[in-house]
């Protein structure tokens, strides 16, 4: 009998990681929920032990504490059972870059970048080692929509998609796999703590279904998951440009428009 992996998911006291938590738990999954909110993690894990008979480990942990972050990282390089990260906690963004004080800029990137990849980093040699695993990482749409006027916040999850994409490079041939996900506007706290009123947008995707989708891709082992994305090429579309786009900028010298003849 095949024993299921276990999986760690951070950001799990609401919301998305909430919902992972409990969709895992369904398919027979035991856990390590990760957040600041202990009294959170102990009511969930409550309810999945026992609507769901596994096993569910709560570590209370602030992933944007040096101490507190290398003890998650520590959990995933040592524990072979956990075979799944989900890499969900974040932060919003509250006003515009003009407004981000030093210490929120700090703590944004801390967490969005800096947590995602050293947990990343942790667990991903064992994965490569054996050969199996899988690493799933929350962006969102934003980080290819500078229009949104989220610049700090965007860039982060801009760098979560770089990430995504350069680790299932490298890691994919030794059997591990890497899922970028890409909500829009979900409902969630996370707005709500960043000062924003969700019921303002004129759009926004329950967390149920949000997951659900994530993990249609998921199980598809699809590398990018866009769940509010209609129309799949649309994304086909604008990865092979990127890509062709390497082709013209991979030269030894400028490109003729920046030749000093070329000045008028």
């Amino acid at each position: 009998m095949t024993t299921l992996a276990t999986v760690l998911i951070t950001g799990a006291s609401s919301g998305i990681g909430a919902t992972y938590a409990k969709r895992f738990a369904r398919r027979g999954h035991d856990l390590v929920l990760v957040a600041r909110d202990k009294e959170r993690l102990e009511a969930l894990a409550a309810q999945l032990r026992e609507e769901n008979g596994i096993a569910v480990e709560v570590l209370q942990a602030d992933l944007t504490s040096a101490t507190d972050l290398s003890a998650v990282e520590a959990r995933l390089r040592e524990d072979f059972r956990i075979g799944v990260l989900i890499n969900n906690a974040g932060l919003a963004q509250a006003g515009g870059f003009v407004q981000q004080s030093a210490d929120a800029i700090d703590r944004l990137v801390s967490l969005n970048v800096l947590a995602v990849t050293r947990l990343a980093a942790a667990v991903a040699p064992r994965f490569a080692q054996s050969g199996t695993g899988a690493i799933v990482n929350l962006g969102s749409v934003v980080g290819f929509a500078p229009e949104f006027g989220m610049s700090v916040y965007g860039a982060t999850k801009a760098f979560v998609l770089f990430l995504s994409q350069g680790l299932h490079l490298e890691l994919s041939a030794k059997g591990v796999y890497v899922q970028a996900v890409l909500p829009a506007a979900t409902r969630t706290e996370i707005w709500e703590r960043a000062g924003f009123d969700i019921n303002a947008l004129p759009e926004v995707m329950d967390v149920e279904e949000l997951v659900d989708a994530a993990l249609i891709g998921y199980d598809r082992r699809e590398l990018v998951t866009i769940p509010p994305l209609h129309v799949e090429e649309r994304w086909s579309t604008l990865d092979q440009a990127r890509q062709g786009l390497m082709s013209d900028i991979r030269q030894a010298h400028a490109a003729e428009r920046y030749q000093p003849e070329s000045v008028q």
